[in-house]
């Protein structure tokens, strides 16, 4: 508008010049012609000179009024184009953002967006409110809405303030009383450390034990003759609950390793002496089955030197007590090595203020609900107090002692039963109490809260690298096509997508069957976590998948029962029961159920089903060996036909069994005889030491003497999985 404005002005300004000179040019040629037109010329003179400013008058009018109406005429089209162009909406999306998310963000509800995805590759069924999107998926929804997406790195939420619980400060030493010791028993699988806490606490623990083996851990109180309480807790020594024993070094004053006298220090042993030391703990060592005739002390001792475990006889530090847990030989001269070294290590606890304690083990019961197992580090225990442990809270119902006799109290040091929880902890969680319910819903809410942001945190990583895979598969296929026309990029497709044949029924079968799912079920979480710690050693993937489906505390029900039907599953209960009902559905079902009380047997159990599910090997059985000894040819019809003869050397050849012939070690044929002959007769069995004629199914096969004819039959063996356990 100012340029046309511009050149206006100009125009208007050169046609007053023009004007003007105009009139100057005319007053002069009047002033030549007569001098008696003087007086009209003093009346033309002012009338002359006002028109370069009546001209200014209108030229400044004009212009005023051009650019009134540039300037209108200008502002009505930009404010129709204005009104015409609709600004979208932006929206911010971030990667792995779910459907409720998204939906929230672009202010609509959630089938707007499942609404959107219709039509699309992504399965809606399979699609929770909670679900996260792809990249493309999230663009999909947003071009359909017709908005605009801005991304931003991370879903930027508000900052939550720290709702946890967590200890309270050290006590004033002054105010510390003294506390029994927390021992912990542990050693090899077989031992006999159950056998000598059971004669310490005289009750049959081990009698309770299938097959002798500690399956859990025990925690008991022992009353010595003296007057001196101890806390024992007793882990198990097989190799599977590893987890178990380190937990039981970490809430322990003293170990007491137990080693058999006859087998000297074995593989559980140097584990419980590795756990020892990280926890930093100090060991009293008992060495047992001493009464018996093969026992070695002495041997054991320097065994242990190797593992920096120097007993007193050789300059150390760690009591060395030799016992007898089966006849009780010199058991009190153990717990008194106990108790002085408790003493040396003066062990003090805060009995008041709030609950501090760990949870030992945890398990479902059917008339109480959860319980934990658990020793009190701090403050005294009393019905009616809320605690919390991991992410569950608990107002204490119930307590009980190991005799399972209800108790009102427990103390520091003091192994107790607690009943009352809402969901059940896992072992090892770190006990705190609070001062009420809703604190205690606080705290389980922000922890849940905090692991939630961690596994999305996680999730985002994992989406990102695979963004970046899926990019760069992209670029490669888009390289490997290179400048092609998009219709020959059709095509190739196509052909590519032909030559990839759908999998027949019978195949997907054999496929899906190379895979074993399984559901585990256990009495206690200790139990549960020793399992788990063996499926995740597998490492036969490659021969048979071990998918785990479902794993739990408690008996079986009819839930594991449906999620066995689904997937095709095994479910293995340990020290767990199934009632008729649930034995009777799954029967109907097809459902394989199956109890064990012993970890191994259990284990064994699994490794037979992976092998079943393998497929047969062909083994080669050898039937009889013969040696050519002459080659000659026999005329039939218008053909000669080779003939090796030969003399069983071992064994016996069968005609309608598979022959092989070997030569320096190298197999020139396999098939099967069309001939075999003794004197002219053709027979079908020959024995060691007969000599015999052979001919082959394929004629072009040339005999040497020496050459040796097997007789042999294929039998398919069950394959056997690769996986070891490691016990």
């Amino acid at each position: 508008m100012n340029q046309k404005l511009l050149k206006l002005e100009n125009l208007l300004q050169f046609h007053t010049i023009c004007r003007q000179l105009h009139s100057l040019g005319q007053r002069r040629m009047l002033a030549h012609r007569s001098h008696g037109f003087s007086s009209a010329y003093l009346m033309w003179t002012p009338q002359l000179k006002a028109w370069p400013w009546q001209t200014d008058i209108l030229v400044g009018a004009a212009l005023s009024q051009y650019r009134l109406l540039v300037t209108k005429k200008e502002e009505r089209p930009q404010k129709s184009h204005l009104s015409s162009k609709k600004s979208k909406k932006e929206v911010q999306v971030w990667i792995g953002m779910t459907v409720e998310e998204l939906a929230r963000a672009m202010e609509k509800d959630v089938d707007y967006v499942y609404e959107a995805l219709l039509n699309t590759a992504i399965d809606i069924d399979s699609l929770e409110a909670d679900s996260h999107l792809d990249e493309v998926w999230i663009k999909e929804v947003i071009k359909k809405a017709g908005m605009k997406l801005k991304w931003s790195k991370l879903k930027q939420d508000k900052v939550r303030a720290n709702k946890d619980a967590v200890k309270r400060p050290q006590a004033d030493p002054a105010l510390l009383t003294p506390r029994s010791p927390v021992v912990t028993i542990m050693g090899h699988v077989d031992h006999g450390k159950t056998t000598l806490l059971d004669k310490l606490r005289k009750t049959q623990v081990a009698a309770m034990e299938f097959g002798g083996i500690t399956q859990h851990i025990g925690a008991f109180l022992v009353s010595l003759p003296s007057g001196e309480k101890i806390t024992f807790l007793d882990t198990p020594g097989h190799a599977a609950f590893s987890a178990m024993r380190a937990r039981g070094a970490r809430v322990t004053d003293i170990i007491i390793l137990v080693v058999a006298a006859d087998d000297g220090v074995m593989k559980q042993t140097v584990e419980s002496i590795q756990h020892a030391k990280d926890a930093q703990v100090p060991i009293v060592l008992a060495i047992n089955k001493c009464d018996k005739a093969e026992a070695d002390p002495e041997k054991v001792k320097k065994e242990l030197l190797a593992y920096d475990v120097v007993c007193e006889d050789y300059g150390g530090d760690v009591q060395a007590v030799h016992v007898s847990a089966l006849t009780g030989a010199n058991l009190m001269a153990l717990a008194e090595a106990t108790v002085a070294l408790a003493e040396m290590l003066e062990l003090k606890a805060d009995s008041t203020g709030p609950v501090e304690g760990t949870v030992i083990e945890s398990f479902t019961d059917k008339g109480r609900g959860p319980v934990t197992t658990a020793i009190i580090e701090r403050g005294t225990l009393r019905r009616g107090t809320v605690l919390v442990a991991g992410k569950s809270w608990a107002k204490v119902r119930l307590m009980f002692d190991e005799n399972g006799k209800t108790i009102s109290e427990a103390y520091p040091s003091m192994p107790v039963g607690i009943t009352g929880w809402r969901d059940l902890p896992s072992a090892g969680d770190e006990i705190l109490e609070v001062e009420s319910e809703p604190r205690a819903r606080e705290v389980v809410d922000w922890r849940k809260y905090e692991q939630e942001q961690e596994k999305n945190k996680v999730n985002l990583k994992i989406i990102e690298e695979k963004r970046k895979e899926h990019q760069e598969a992209h670029r490669k296929a888009r390289e490997k096509y290179g400048t092609l026309h998009w219709k020959q990029i059709s095509f190739k497709k196509y052909l590519e997508r032909k030559e990839q044949k759908p999998l027949k029924p019978k195949e997907k079968i054999e496929r899906d069957s190379n895979v074993l799912p399984v559901i585990l079920k256990g009495d206690v979480d200790g139990s549960i976590e020793a399992l788990l710690n063996v499926v995740d050693s597998y490492d036969a993937s490659y021969e048979c998948g071990l998918e785990l489906v479902h794993f739990g505390v408690g008996d079986i029900s009819e839930n594991d029962v449906n999620l066995a039907e689904t997937f095709d599953g095994v479910i293995y209960g340990f020290n767990v029961n199934a009632g008729d009902v649930i034995l009777q559905s799954a029967a109907k079902k097809g459902v394989k159920i199956k109890l064990h009380k012993v970890i191994y047997r259990l284990i064994e159990d699994l490794q037979e089903e992976l092998s079943s599910r393998l497929p047969c090997i062909v083994e080669e059985h050898l039937i009889g060996e013969a040696s050519i000894l002459a080659t000659f040819s026999i005329t039939e019809g218008k053909k000669k036909v080779p003939v090796a003869g030969c003399r069983v050397l071992k064994g016996q050849l069968e005609k309608q069994k598979k022959f092989k012939l070997i030569r320096n070690g190298h197999i020139i044929w396999k098939g099967s005889l069309i001939a075999m002959k003794h004197h002219k007769e053709d027979i079908s069995v020959i024995k060691t030491g007969m000599d015999c004629g052979l001919s082959l199914d394929e004629e072009k096969i040339e005999f040497k003497v020496g050459d040796e004819i097997v007789c042999y039959e294929e039998k398919e063996v069950p394959a056997k999985t690769s996986w070891d356990p490691g016990f």
